[in-house]
């Protein structure tokens, strides 16, 4: 299928109204980014899926429609946004910890590390009992097999993944559940009051979010949601690490607070929050919130008409729901890295040209957000909407491969300036990819600075 009917597909699949896709253009195609798969089609779609269903909440609430546009060339560098922020001009520092990455094991296979949390980092080593070195990493796999290895680092709460072809995924237990979830599950979990949708200037004026995430996804769906107008407030534990690269990027257009739920007054705090706000999105592990008592039902009876936003790594059902898992893992564990990297004609396992599954994935939760609120002003009741990196990557599979992926050429800084917007933010003067959606009526935009946790009041 092409971008056009791929957006169809999925917007048909939600029951989204079919006359707005008479408003929506997608211009471009792929290759935008140097890959065999269709990394462009995907950025593209998903993010004017999420734009399209802003528009079209904005049009119950005021009668104006408006028309879409999404390029794939500008979508393709908006995927690739936290590599291309400046603050002062400075470039960002190296995103992935020196020990992460692909190894080959003592059975010739490979894993994958994600090593970019202390406690990630400092397991891995006492797994291997070898120093913080690379090369130690590397003669300490040499004892293990792919698969014993990332069977013991889950065993141990660890990221690891094993790099599969496409047939062995498609024969492991959990690759045969993916393929039967939803790309976006949304379901009603309670009783609600109707929303009611005052005229306002933009699609989501006066929506709050809360935002309970960590990179990158998450963080993704929030600044997808503030692009459109929402009242956002993000947070985190100060107990908890986090990464500024990403952080600095999808703070755009959000408050940032930090709140602690292991403390009785965090606890109280964030009660507050929930009852008083209309989306909660979180991308913590499977379960971790529900143990605090913060799960879909309790949050559903603090604010009846809240829409609960999930993301997990390998999706709700299938024997690894509840395994820990990042973009690049899922990557390599479901077959993709060895897919490009035999397009390619490497050996190696060869990631994707961005973070593409967690991109999606955010728009694709912002898209399950919007069409929830649509249908709490239809129908009333509280939403769980959730998204799953497996599934995404399922979703860009099903999209077929691009012959001549590797010709395009990797774009750089200096050859995307078109697509850099400036403004202040609570690290410094910030030069940061502008959103790729195109509005007539409603234009995308971040009306909040991006600001360092703490900055603000974990309050309304």
């Amino acid at each position: 299928m092409n971008a056009l009917q791929t957006l169809i597909a999925l917007w048909r699949d939600l029951g989204l109204p079919a006359d707005a896709l008479d408003r929506v253009s997608l211009t471009g195609r792929d290759p935008a980014l140097p890959s065999s798969f269709h990394v462009g089609t995907m950025a593209q779609v998903s993010i004017a899926a999420a734009a399209l269903a802003a528009a079209e909440l904005h049009r119950r609430r005021t009668g104006r429609a408006q028309r879409v546009t999404v390029d794939c060339r500008n979508a393709a560098i908006e995927f690739r946004s936290e590599r291309y922020w400046r603050v002062d001009g400075r470039e960002p520092p190296e995103e992935w910890d020196k020990i992460a990455g692909a190894y080959r094991c003592g059975d010739g296979g490979f894993v994958r590390l994600h090593t970019n949390f202390p406690h990630h980092r400092d397991g891995v080593l006492q797994l291997l009992n070898c120093a913080y070195d690379r090369k130690a990493v590397g003669d300490a796999l040499q004892g293990w097999t792919a698969e014993k290895f990332e069977d013991a680092a889950a065993a141990a709460g660890l990221v690891v993944a094993k790099a599969r072809t496409f047939a062995e995924w498609d024969a492991h237990p959990h690759g045969q559940a993916v393929p039967t979830l939803p790309l976006v599950s949304i379901e009603r979990i309670g009783d609600g009051p109707k929303l009611q949708l005052r005229a306002g200037l933009r699609p989501l004026e006066g929506i709050r979010v809360t935002e309970m995430t960590r990179v990158l996804a998450g963080p993704i769906c929030g600044r997808a949601l503030a692009a459109h107008g929402s009242d956002s407030l993000r947070l985190i534990s100060p107990r908890l690490p986090t990464i500024e690269t990403a952080d600095i990027d999808t703070g755009r257009g959000k408050r940032s607070a930090h709140l602690d739920l292991a403390t009785e007054q965090g606890a109280a705090d964030f009660r507050t929050l929930l009852s008083g706000c209309d989306v909660f999105v979180q991308s913590y592990r499977p379960g971790a919130l529900a143990r605090r008592g913060f799960g879909p039902a309790e949050a559903a009876a603090l604010c009846p008409g809240i829409v609960c936003v999930s993301l997990s790594a390998y999706g709700h059902a299938g024997p690894w729901a509840e395994r820990r898992g990042f973009d690049s893992l899922v990557q390599t564990s479901t077959g993709l890295n060895l897919a490009e990297a035999e397009a390619a004609g490497e050996t190696n396992p060869r990631p994707l040209p961005c973070q593409a599954i967690d991109h999606a994935s955010g728009y694709l939760m912002a898209l399950g957000a919007l069409t929830a609120l649509i249908r709490r002003s239809e129908q009333g009741g509280s939403w769980l909407v959730r998204v799953s990196l497996a599934r995404t990557q399922w979703w860009l599979r099903q999209m077929g491969r691009v012959a001549d992926g590797f010709a395009c050429s990797d774009p750089r800084l200096e050859d995307i300036g078109d697509r850099i917007e400036t403004s202040a933010s609570g690290y410094g003067s910030l030069a940061a990819v502008r959103h790729s959606a195109e509005l007539t009526e409603t234009p995308a935009r971040w009306e909040r600075p991006s600001s360092p946790y703490g900055t603000h009041p974990a309050r309304w």
